[in-house]
């Protein structure tokens, strides 16, 4: 089976993490590198990696196959048109484009040189998450109708152009991008609603935080939030369900589920005092009526985002990251930016 070579364009953090992730799958090989920073050439170079003198020598090597961008986000869709055009195919971090209109353009442009265009949603290879997604189909809590799915930081924005809004920065494109991801990917439904709250404590130009309700046609409910300047956490995931709860609160997989049993409703709760009055509706169901348990073991994806990228340009399988589906994101994005704009409601999606 034949060995395909991928290069990394771009040597940041991501860059340097995705010629791990490459040179770990099958019949994939980093061919090199190339950033446009010398101290990220450099740095690659270190490593022992080959390091080419531009983005045109890259596009010129024919013994190049594909190539990965990890370019801050305004560039990859002049990026991956030219790799495209060039007979190379791509794989490409996210969010993919600034706008849904510009992948559109490159999945013409891919469609017409006849190259495989990925896109690099991880997050959907992440446990908290394929926990959330095994209990939905197995139905732990029953028919899942709220989510709430969220990451809190309080270290603010990181990096340089992520602070910038030209260079597509902001929490909604930074995480947003991946929570978005995992929701649409998780609920069969079309997006009925969509409201939105921007967070700009911080006094940058892009978003440091955002918190968005999304009501979906099929009657479920999310409430996803990215906060960088929350001391203290909420959890990363709150789920309820016609038949139980369930809690997740960091990506150390902590958390429980609790059920009503057989004896629940057989007796009415036990009036607390609650402040400076009594309740009832809000006492907590006796210890009887109730079961704890563990949460679900996560389930498992088909295989690797890149061994499953080898498998499509086999055309032994069939993205896993579909591009329709990042487009769907990326649609759902632009609802929350002109939800928060306008502070209104977005019924058209």
């Amino acid at each position: 089976m034949k060995k395909y070579q991928i290069v990394i364009i771009g040597y940041g953090g991501m860059g340097s993490y995705h010629v791990t992730l490459a040179s770990a799958a099958d019949n994939l090989e980093v061919r090199g590198v190339f950033d446009i920073l010398e101290e990220k050439r450099a740095a690659a170079a270190e490593k022992g990696l080959e390091i080419y003198p531009s983005f045109e020598a890259v596009l010129a090597d024919e013994k190049v196959d594909a190539v990965l961008i990890a370019t801050p986000n305004d560039s990859h869709k002049e990026l991956a048109i030219q790799a495209l055009e060039a007979g190379k195919h791509v794989v490409c971090e996210k969010p993919v484009t600034m706008s849904s209109e510009d992948l559109l353009v490159i999945m013409d442009t891919a469609k017409k040189e006849q190259k495989h265009f990925m896109v690099h949603q991880n997050r959907r290879w992440d446990e908290d998450f394929l926990i959330i997604k095994e209990m939905m189909e197995q139905k732990t809590i029953g028919d899942v109708f709220h989510l709430e799915s969220r990451v809190h930081g309080a270290n603010g924005i990181p990096g340089d152009w992520r602070h910038l809004k030209a260079h597509g920065g902001g929490m909604v494109l930074d995480w947003g991008v991946h929570l978005l991801d995992q929701l649409l990917f998780v609920i069969d439904s079309n997006v009925k609603s969509v409201s939105a709250n921007l967070s700009y404590a911080l006094g940058d130009e892009v978003d440091d935080g955002f918190v968005s309700f999304i009501t979906f046609e099929n009657g479920i409910t999310a409430q996803v939030e990215v906060g960088t300047t929350n001391f203290i956490k909420l959890p990363r995931w709150y789920v309820k369900g016609t038949e139980g709860t369930a809690i997740i609160h960091d990506w150390d997989l902590s958390g429980e589920v609790v059920k009503p049993n057989a004896l629940a409703g057989l007796s009415e709760p036990t009036p607390i005092q609650a402040g400076q009055g009594l309740t009832k509706t809000m006492a907590p169901p006796s210890e009887e009526a109730t079961d704890t348990i563990p949460l679900v073991a996560p389930g498992k994806l088909a295989t690797t985002f890149y061994n499953n990228f080898v498998d499509v340009l086999n055309k032994k399988s069939e993205p896993i990251v579909q591009n329709e589906e990042v487009y769907q994101v990326l649609k759902l994005i632009e609802a929350i930016f002109q939800a928060a704009e306008t502070n209104k409601t977005i019924h058209s999606i």
